[in-house]
């Protein structure tokens, strides 16, 4: 059955991206950020996302739609980083092996320029954080409830792709949090202020049930920024504490046992294990300048460079999967990119709040920040350096700021009216020439 609502559903979507692309990245978004093909049959199975890019790519070269290549350092420092991986592919360990993770990467970062390219307008932008916040919004509220109906004692996992893992999609969902806020506070009605602060602390408590300890730091330290950077902080902050005191005491014994070895990790194989994996791309990287290529996690690998070689684990970091994969220079480029999208984003916030019509710019722009810092953190601890959210996020500040450049550009030519008293093709005010 859901197959006869879903592929109906693509292909009206594929035909409406060849008029208006788009709408095909606002489909490509929702389809890599959801997966909501894995909960299907036959479209599980079937190139869904592809189908969506390629009408999206034909719609923007055949239409008249407006589109502009971005060149911001953002851009920039993305394209460079394709070239990077690219670049050092064939130098792998093992190139048939990393062929597969390059192509997924190249795809997703190709729809981001794609993305940079097509959105415009405020609407756009605005539409575009709605299809990631309900495409993750919905495995929150739900896995929320879930979590308070059993005290935590099991854990939320992802619906596939990059967020199968119950620690990728704490992060996720951790990420995904600030834009919740974003959509808070430019809700008029108070009904609709009300619904999502309920979606944020369930999607918080999922986040949490998914008995993540490296989700737990993050969203402790993503918490602490969202209080500093939301307006009316007494207000916000007692809510915060008491959502969190409420929380934490519907957790199970299980719960809390599994976070209290964040204090004791040095006994937890896991933890030791992510240490050794580490370790293991710092030497690896010291004798290949290139890096490892994508697949690195092999016990041939571990062998060589490994301080506990028989001790195979994922990088569990998004900076040292970065750096044992793709070297210093690839490390480097990845740090820059995110530090220009960071300084952006602290734009959007100075600039936003000078007038009434871009407050929402400000307001963006500091949830932006917040979903950073919950990245930052979150992903010290996870392998998700390739995921689509968080470039979403990058997409999400280039488009505004240069919607917010644009507006104010709008407003800085004056008609001529307003400037010498004359109107366009008349004299002096009330009088023909």
């Amino acid at each position: 059955m859901r197959d006869y609502v879903f592929l109906p559903l693509i292909a009206v979507l594929c035909l409406v991206a060849l008029r208006h692309p788009w709408i095909g990245v606002l489909t490509w978004t929702w389809l890599s950020v959801m997966n909501p093909h894995s909960y299907t049959w036959a479209a599980a199975t079937m190139p869904v996302a592809a189908m969506v890019a390629g009408s999206t790519l034909i719609g923007a070269l055949l239409t008249s739609d407006r589109k502009r290549i971005l060149v911001t350092p953002e851009s920039i420092l993305l394209a460079l980083f394709m070239i990077w991986v690219t670049f050092t592919l064939p130098f792998s360990f093992l190139p048939e092996g990393s062929y597969d993770m390059w192509s997924k990467v190249m795809k997703i970062d190709l729809m981001i320029l794609v993305t940079l390219m097509l959105l415009q307008t405020r609407r756009q932008i605005e539409l575009f954080v709605w299809v990631v916040v309900l495409s993750l919004g919905f495995f929150g509220v739900k896995g929320g409830i879930f979590t308070i109906a059993t005290g935590g004692a099991y854990r939320v996992w992802g619906p596939g792709g990059f967020i199968t893992g119950n620690n990728e999609m704490a992060l996720a969902l951790i990420i995904v949090i600030p834009f919740m806020r974003f959509l808070q506070l430019e809700a008029k009605q108070l009904w609709a202020k009300g619904l999502w602060t309920t979606a944020m602390v369930l999607t918080a408590a999922a986040a949490l049930g998914s008995q993540s300890r490296g989700a737990l730091v993050a969203i402790a330290a993503m918490s602490v920024y969202l209080w500093f950077k939301s307006p009316r902080k007494l207000v916000f902050g007692v809510g915060m504490v008491l959502a969190g005191f409420l929380l934490l005491g519907l957790m199970s014994d299980a719960w809390d046992a599994r976070m209290e070895t964040i204090a004791n990790y040095e006994q937890d194989e896991s933890a030791m294990g992510r240490i050794n994996a580490w370790w293991m791309a710092w030497n690896l990287v010291k004798d290949n300048f290139l890096g490892g290529g994508f697949d690195i996690y092999n016990a041939a690998t571990f062998a060589r460079y490994a301080p506990t070689p028989n001790d195979v684990h994922a990088a569990h970091s998004i900076y040292f999967q970065v750096l044992g994969e793709q070297g210093f220079v690839g490390l480097f480029l990845f740090l820059l990119m995110w530090y220009f999208v960071w300084r952006s984003a602290g734009w959007l916030i100075r600039e936003g709040g000078r007038s009434e019509t871009t407050h929402w710019c400000r307001n963006l722009g500091a949830m932006c920040q917040v979903s950073l810092t919950g990245y930052a953190v979150g992903g010290a601890f996870l392998s998700l350096a390739y995921f689509d959210l968080p470039y979403d996020v990058l997409a999400i500040v280039v488009l505004t700021k240069r919607w917010l450049q644009e507006h104010r550009a709008s407003e800085a030519v004056v008609p001529s009216r307003n400037r010498s008293g004359m109107a366009p093709g008349f004299g002096p005010i009330g009088h023909a020439p």
